[in-house]
């Protein structure tokens, strides 16, 4: 069986990701996502009941074995400028997150 994930997907798909890699890495990288690729093959390959359903496993959900849904329960902390004074930059009361640099792909 060829490879799915061509050096030329790969790379394509590197690029996109805006990734950093050595040759070695990228390599290996590209080796174990080819792996997956036919893991996920050899599973798609196991013939199943039409009947089967999709998310079935070896142990059931029902009410009698699931933990009861706990009710939410609102509880205010008592003393919330304690909690602030540990946040790096708060104005009026609100922590305050630094923006996420960004860079426009091609």
């Amino acid at each position: 069986m060829t490879d799915e994930i061509t050096p030329e997907l790969f790379e394509h798909l590197v690029e996109l990701a805006a990734l950093e890699l050595s040759v070695e890495e990228g390599e290996y990288l590209r080796r174990q996502l080819n792996n997956q690729l036919m893991a996920i093959h050899e599973l798609q390959a196991i013939p199943l009941d039409p009947a089967t359903p999709i998310a079935s496993h070896g142990v059931p959900y029902t009410p009698e074995t699931s933990a009861h849904i706990r009710e939410d329960i609102l509880k205010s902390y008592p003393d919330p400028a304690k909690l602030l004074e540990g946040a790096p930059d708060v104005q009026e009361n609100y922590i305050v997150v630094p923006d996420i640099p960004h860079q426009s792909l091609k």
